[in-house]
């Protein structure tokens, strides 16, 4: 004998149906949303109450167990979930202004509001997020990337230190960083939607600017929580410090989803990111590339090849030998690098020039090497000279298979 599409439900009094709902979980009462249009307005207006609010949307972030962050990042997926139900027949405007107006005040969701150096708040939030935008179209993401900036000041915030001078602002720029990365490109499950939001982030800038915002996304990170700017310029990095630049890289380079984007903007980014703040110690520019893999790092320096800067792209080779030897690698890797870029001149002596350019930036970055490491006895002479015997024995390895490649190919 129902009346109408809520039900029985339809007759009880708000305070009634209200208790009832307190006695369900997120997840259920986001698929009790689903029932009719009727049931959907009553729930919208449940969760719209500050009590609930004060109840459900959970806001402490600090210093959480283990078991408490796992506990609290699937009570936001859930949020999501409901939030996604809920809010399922409002225009994507009036959606988003309702779901965001419940999060607005927390500051632990808001850019430079919370102090607290181990905070999850932003984490949860792109949880969330996420959750709540999973199978949205292209279009509506966009509207929920001109919401956000519009909700959280982020392009004037970006544009701030994006005008300041690389490190002036630690704060600021690591509160960007972690905003960008827990909120919208850490919880993507797949290239694309990664790729997405960060040309997202990217598209408003300059060239320039975007190699800036790339390092204060991607970036290496100090012991202290800050950018080592510096770091890049006067000494020889690790790979595992330069790894989430070279994954950010790949993603920009990978299947091209995003319109008015394309491998030779990734390649121009790469070619101002690698002087940002000033031209980078060359070992890192090649450890950089050496992670890229061989497609990026092929069509980057042919590109130079083609453009005649042979002295360039020869020291930079010789320095990717050098990681090589020093981080593992292959050495045929290299060798093959070499041939490949024989292969964008056109004619045999444009190679044999070439191949003499190489091997006189071998001896001239030895000699380099020697000279810096017999200039005195501190720690980081000694450093030098033994980047000095490295570069020796991978000169003396990249050359054995280089001749051996040479043989074989004679032999066939």
């Amino acid at each position: 004998q129902c009346t109408s599409a809520a039900g029985f439900f339809n007759g009880l009094p708000a305070e009634v149906f209200h208790m009832i709902l307190d006695q369900m979980s997120v997840v259920d009462i986001s698929v009790f949303s689903m029932v009719s249009k009727e049931l959907t307005s009553c729930i919208v207006n449940y969760i719209s109450s500050q009590a609930w609010r004060n109840k459900t949307i959970i806001q402490s972030f600090h210093n959480p167990t283990l078991l408490e962050q796992r506990s609290t990042l699937e009570h936001y997926r859930h949020l999501g979930l409901l939030f996604k139900r809920c809010t399922l027949l409002l225009p994507t405007k009036d959606r988003l202004k309702f779901i965001f107006s419940k999060f607005s005040q927390i500051p632990c969701f808001t850019l430079e509001q919370c102090l607290a150096p181990d905070c999850t708040g932003f984490s949860r939030y792109g949880v969330f997020l996420q959750t709540l935008i999973a199978g949205w179209d292209e279009l509506e993401c966009h509207r929920v990337f001109g919401f956000l900036c519009e909700q959280t000041n982020l392009l004037l915030k970006t544009e701030a230190l994006l005008t300041t001078k690389p490190g002036l602002k630690r704060y600021q720029e690591l509160q960007l960083r972690l905003f960008c990365r827990k909120v919208l490109l850490d919880p993507c499950q797949n290239q694309p939607d990664g790729q997405f939001w960060l040309v997202q982030l990217l598209k408003p800038w300059p060239l320039v600017s975007q190699a800036h915002l790339l390092f204060i996304l991607f970036g290496p990170l100090l012991h202290e929580g800050v950018l080592g700017w510096e770091d890049l310029v006067d000494r020889g990095l690790p790979h595992s410090a330069l790894w989430d630049l070279a994954k950010c890289i790949l993603m920009l380079s990978g299947t091209l989803q995003v319109k008015g984007w394309s491998t030779d903007s990734v390649l121009s980014i790469l070619e101002e990111l690698i002087v940002i703040p000033q031209p980078w110690y060359l070992e890192n520019v090649a450890r950089l590339l050496v992670l890229c893999g061989s497609s990026l790092c092929y069509t980057f320096l042919a590109s130079k090849a083609l453009n005649g800067r042979l002295d360039e792209i020869s020291r930079i080779i010789i320095h990717i030998i050098l990681v090589c030897e020093k981080d593992g690698y292959h050495m045929s890797w290299a060798v093959k690098l070499v041939q490949q870029i024989c292969k964008v001149f056109s004619s045999a002596p444009e190679r044999f020039t070439f191949i003499q350019h190489l091997e006189n930036m071998f001896s001239e970055v030895t000699r380099e090497f020697y000279e810096s490491s017999v200039a005195g006895n501190n720690f980081e002479d000694r450093e030098t000279f033994q980047t000095f015997c490295i570069l020796l024995d991978s000169s003396a390895r990249f050359h054995t298979k280089l001749l051996h490649m040479f043989l074989n190919y004679i032999k066939k």
